[in-house]
């Protein structure tokens, strides 16, 4: 158990959710960040309170270093920072090529998906670095299998953006190894969570769940057991390491 707090971005539905949830059950903090659904957060945050846990709910657009900034304050104020879940993320409409999308759209999910994890880990390490004076802690950025895949006629921008993912979870970690701070990435498969919604697909995972070699979609829960662990003693030599949660895709 800990009584340190964990920051999770887009924490208020999906691996988000679930790793709030798994997150509070061990004892942690939790710090459920949330671009507009405040509804939502607002029952992740009563349920953790329901189970005797401490959390609380921010709003924050990962694509704006104000709400960043804003949400690590909110943090500090509730406790010591122990770990980040770099989970916000968003995905452009799906069955979009590449010679269709529109640089708004491009630049909005690099906002998000890239430059919001790299803000956010910069303010955690700041917090959480010995080197700064801080006592150490982890970083879990979520990336996905579609880095390795290019998600070609879907979104190969979100692709893109996880694999910008995977390359900064790798120099991040050897960059603050020997300050405390452990970072590893997640790469889940195909989830069954709210992100196909929303781009205009929300039966995708089961549509495409043959694909995978387990022959079923993976649950939120899954991919939060995953994160859990490498925030835990237990993951204690575990960096510069991207993990699939896949069922074998």
């Amino acid at each position: 158990m800990t009584d340190k707090v964990v920051i999770i971005t887009g924490g208020s539905r999906g691996i988000g959710r679930a790793t709030a949830l798994a997150a509070a059950a061990r004892g942690y903090r939790v710090v459920v960040g949330y671009a507009s659904n405040k509804k939502a957060a607002d029952e992740v945050v009563a349920q953790i309170a329901a189970s005797n846990g401490k959390a609380i709910a921010v709003k924050c657009d990962v694509a704006e270093e104000g709400d960043i900034l804003d949400l690590f304050k909110a943090a500090d104020k509730f406790g010591t920072l122990g770990a980040l879940v770099n989970n916000g993320g968003i995905v452009g409409t799906s069955g979009v090529r590449v010679d269709e999308m529109s640089a708004e759209r491009i630049r909005r999910v690099m906002a998000v998906n890239v430059t919001g994890s790299i803000l956010c880990a910069r303010e955690a390490v700041k917090r959480m670095s010995t080197k700064h004076g801080g006592q150490g802690g982890v970083i879990v950025n979520l990336s996905s299998v579609a880095a390795r895949l290019g998600a070609p006629n879907t979104y190969v921008d979100y692709a893109a953006s996880k694999g910008a993912i995977d390359s900064f979870t790798v120099g991040l970690g050897h960059e603050v190894a020997a300050e405390g701070i452990r970072v590893a990435g997640i790469r889940p498969g195909l989830i069954d969570t709210e992100i196909h919604a929303a781009g205009g697909e929300p039966d995708r995972a089961h549509r495409l769940a043959h694909m995978v070699p387990m022959k079923r979609v993976g649950t939120a829960d899954e991919i939060a057991n995953a994160i859990v662990w490498l925030m835990s003693d237990e993951a204690s030599y575990v960096t510069s390491t991207i993990l699939d949660v896949s069922g074998g895709r």
